[in-house]
């Protein structure tokens, strides 16, 4: 994944119990329209249309764990990938990941990556969210 961009209530959400980042469903959207650190829900954002193998909400990312060692705790999970499937998906430059979990609030954000420009996948294209898993999605010291 290109660098997270964390949102600011990402942090207040933390220290509330919102996230439980071992168990709760983080998924990852597409969307072309660029977020901002003040967004805090994904009603905040403007994901782009379903369709040709992108479903409204985004992807699931699979095998999410917390852990912490040394007194460094990191999100780990597994890549998440797009296929474009009897047309298009996008245009769309940013992926964002939130929590799907939640009712109160409903589906926080988490983070978001940038990847520069405009993308589009053609039908048969697929295109990767590269979560690391040396150093995780995510780090908390």
């Amino acid at each position: 994944m290109a660098s997270l961009n964390k949102f600011r209530q990402f942090v207040e959400d933390l220290g509330k119990k919102v996230h439980n980042l071992n168990a709760d469903t983080l998924k990852i959207l597409l969307t072309n329209t660029a977020p901002v650190n003040t967004n805090a829900v994904k009603g905040d954002l403007t994901e782009i249309s379903a369709g040709h193998g992108y479903t409204a909400g985004g992807t699931a990312v699979g095998s999410i764990a917390y852990s912490q060692t040394a007194g460094i705790a990191k999100l780990t999970g597994n890549d998440v990938v797009f296929t474009a499937s009897g047309g298009t998906i996008g245009p769309f430059r940013y992926a964002v990941l939130y929590n799907d979990t939640p009712t109160s609030p409903a589906d926080p954000l988490i983070g978001w990556a940038d990847y520069g420009s405009n993308l589009t996948l053609a039908d048969g294209q697929t295109f990767t969210v590269d979560l690391d898993q040396v150093n995780g999605i995510l780090q908390v010291q």
